[in-house]
């Protein structure tokens, strides 16, 4: 029967809330097995070398060593993709940059371990090291991996959607601009830290991993066993981000070690190392050609990317595909050519960061609306709301579009800073700026070919009347783990306080691909919700055959399940649970979410599509200082259509801490290098993150559009929210002090240059 919700779109406390205020939240780095060693990774001091010969045998000798591997203990490659095996878990053959794994060793204690690894001869042949994009491109003397076709390309992608060169001859006026973004990196409070045991022929590994299930597939080939004989258990992380996104050195090194110490080893990283292994945002640079009407209409856009990728694969090729793919919303663009291209260098390898392959194109998109609004003399928001895609429709690469709040997000932040009464109005120094967003709720195409569920889920009632959702599905700190109890819940009829969640361990949860591209909330919360009817029809089966009424008259609430207002036909939800195992075993559901086929009919069709996509506007107030160059932002209104929002308070959080990172990327974060392809910045207190000190006012808008697939409507808010964020700053400058700023981050040295730039005749 229809019915209210009872939990879903109202507060509801996080179920890891308590653990993780009061410390008793258990992180890998916390755990500690008997007869523990501590592991160490030796790290390549050269960009690019070729290794001649590694001797050991010292590092062996040394009073408390009890292991030392190297690259001839597991040469089986890998990688994240099926088109990027690249990697070996220590090198082979070659170092590609300054950081590179070359060895591991294991050790009673961390002075010993650090002392073996010095101890450690590593014969290198030094070669030509690239670390230009551009030079990557073309050179062809130098191969950082011998397989690529051309000079260092990894990938060169071009697609053409409608006519193009028909779209730019119709234009009144044709605009184009260059941008670049530096890298950035995903700077997670707890560094990466990976446990193994080897028992019994048998592997558990405790790791800091968003991907416990790739995880697990991935240690089977490169160790060489059955997968039955290896366990993956993720315990609380402390941030991802997309950076523990894949399986990654140390975790393999933690079990060679383990296997052949024939004891527990733990490898944790310095923060050094966190910045020196990297996977976060790729350094971008893009060009764009739009051609749009007087008043505003686009009709065509052109876009080129450039993107340097470091030295290995990691999601790189998903990365440069989603940097055009997803150019065509929110706005309608009716002819769209894109040109791509990845290259490797002699850097750490780049991989997906939060909102990856989307945030930079869509920081140079959004400017570069706004330059061309300018040219025009048109209003900002109302050249936006003019092109704004609308539900239910398909953009022009054929990427369907279900719901879409995206006018009212429009509408709501720009209300939110008055933007009709202050937008070109402020004091100079002050301004006001606003931009767009749009990304996915999930790849439409799992991350390796399989024709199964991406995404499983398991759920038992037991006489007690508690309810465990068994899931495989990473809480990465963004609370799906809450999101699965109240989405079981709301469905079962019963308080989310009476649901236990069991998640990310390969030997007791089922399948679930893992946290990335904001598919959590969208596909494990539809399977949660198929798995979890499942346990309600079961109990409510079973009371009406007991009370002889119709299975439409009966309500699960309030721990109860019968007949509404008649206690006499009715039972306890323990009670009804135990009924329903009397008459037919274990009172058990399992669900189970594959997107639709949305595949393109082109070839690289499969990257873009999404079973749903988030929208967002975000608006900006800056203060900018002409003497010093110096930019604050006073405040940002940040508008987010997640679908419906499941539990109102953690998505407003998600949607101001994207927001935060957003800022932190618009004018702090640089991941540089210096020529010698050494690390600029590797800590916290050179690489620059925003404090509590740089965080404006955040006002968190949530806009539901109630999207017909998603669990209860709910759609991705923890990747998308981001995107807006940047342009919407930057645009914020230009109203403020008349300079556009084409690079980021914003220093106050690009800002002086500007205004001097602007005030030459």
């Amino acid at each position: 029967m229809s019915r209210e919700f009872q939990w879903i779109g109202k507060p509801v406390l996080r179920i890891d809330g308590v653990a993780k205020v009061t410390g008793a939240a258990m992180y890998t780095d916390d755990m500690r097995l008997p007869g523990m060693l501590v592991g160490k990774i030796l790290r390549s001091p050269h960009p690019h070398a070729r290794i001649r010969r590694i001797d050991t045998s010292r590092a062996e000798a040394l009073a408390g060593v009890k292991a030392v591997v190297t690259g001839q203990d597991a040469p089986v490659r890998y990688g994240i993709l099926a088109v990027a095996e690249d990697e070996y878990p220590l090198a082979v053959d070659k170092v590609r940059f300054v950081g590179d794994e070359v060895a591991a060793v294991a050790a009673l204690d961390e002075a010993t371990a650090v002392r073996a690894l010095s101890l450690i001869e590593v014969d290198y042949e030094v070669l030509p090291a690239i670390f230009d994009p551009h030079e990557a491109l073309i050179r062809d003397d130098v191969k950082i991996h011998e397989e690529t076709r051309k000079a260092n390309i990894e990938r060169k992608v071009s697609l053409s959607f409608g006519d193009v060169e028909a779209g730019f001859s119709a234009a009144d006026h044709v605009r184009e601009d260059t941008f670049f973004k530096a890298a950035a990196t995903h700077a997670p409070i707890e560094p990466h830290s990976a446990l193994a045991q080897y028992q019994d022929g048998k592997f558990t590994l405790w790791s800091s991993t968003q991907v416990p299930h790739l995880l697990h597939r991935t240690l089977a080939k490169v160790l060489q066993m059955p997968a039955e004989q290896i366990r993956v258990i993720k315990p609380f992380l402390g941030g991802g981000f997309g950076g523990k996104g894949e399986a990654l050195p140390l975790e393999f090194a933690a079990c060679l070690l383990a296997r052949k110490a024939g004891r527990p080893v733990k490898i944790t990283h310095t923060r050094a190392e966190v910045f020196l292994t990297h996977r976060g945002r790729h350094p971008m640079h893009m060009k764009l050609k739009t051609g749009v009407k007087k008043d505003g209409s686009i009709t065509a856009l052109q876009f080129e990317s450039l993107l340097d990728g470091g030295a290995y694969g990691s999601y790189g090729v998903v990365t440069l595909y989603y940097s055009g793919q997803l150019l065509t919303g929110p706005y309608v663009i009716p002819a769209f050519r894109f040109d791509g291209a990845r290259v490797y260098t002699n850097k750490p390898p780049c991989g997906a960061q939060r909102g990856h392959g989307g945030v930079q194109p869509r920081y140079a998109f959004e400017v570069h609306l706004d330059r061309i609004a300018t040219d025009l003399g048109i209003d900002p928001l109302a050249m936006r709301l003019k092109n704004a895609v609308e539900p239910n429709t398909r953009t022009v690469n054929e990427l369907r579009i279900t719901s879409c709040g995206f006018k009212e997000c429009l509408e709501r932040s720009s209300r939110a800073v008055s933007w009709t009464e202050r937008r070109g109005k402020l004091p100079r120094g002050r301004g006001i700026g606003i931009a767009g967003g749009f990304y996915i709720s999930g790849a439409g195409v799992a991350i390796y070919f399989n024709p199964m569920a991406h995404s499983s889920v398991r759920i038992e009632a037991d006489r007690s009347g508690r309810v465990t959702v068994f899931c495989g599905a990473s809480d990465i700190g963004q609370g799906s783990d809450t999101m699965l109890a109240l989405v079981a819940a709301e469905t079962i009829g019963i308080p989310p306080e009476s649901v236990r969640v069991v998640s990310a361990d390969t030997d007791t949860t089922p399948v679930d691909l893992g946290s990335y591209s904001s598919r959590v909330t969208f596909m494990a919360g539809n399977a949660c919700h198929a798995a979890a009817k499942e346990v309600r029809n079961r109990v409510l089966s079973a009371v009406a055959e007991a009370l002889d009424v119709p299975v439409d008259r009966l309500e699960i609430c309030d721990r109860v399940v019968g007949v509404p207002d008649n206690e006499r036909k009715s039972f306890t939800f323990a009670e009804a649970v135990a009924l329903a195992e009397s008459r037919g075993g274990p009172v058990c559901g399992s669900g189970g979410y594959t997107p639709p086929n949305l595949v393109g009919s082109y070839k690289g069709g499969g990257v873009g599509p999404s079973p749903a996509y988030s929208f967002g506007a975000y608006a900006a107030e800056v203060e900018v200082d002409e003497e010093t160059g110096s930019v604050k932002v006073l405040r940002l209104a940040a508008a987010h259509d997640l679908g419906r929002a499941l539990n109102p308070p953690a998505a407003e959080g998600q949607v101001e801490g994207a927001t935060v990172n957003g800022l932190g990327e618009t004018l702090l974060e640089n991941h540089a290098f210096l020529d010698t392809g050494q690390h600029a910045s590797p800590s916290l207190l050179e690489y620059k993150v925003p404090t509590a000190l740089d965080v404006p006012e955040i006002e968190a808008i949530l806009v539901e559009s109630i999207d017909p697939e998603g669990p209860y409507g709910a759609k991705e808010c923890g990747e998308g929210s981001l995107h807006p964020s940047i342009p919407a700053i930057v645009n914020a400058v230009y109203d403020a002090v008349g300079v556009w700023i084409h690079e980021l981050p914003i220093t106050p040295e690009a800002v002086l240059k500007a205004l001097r730039k602007k005030e030459k005749p």
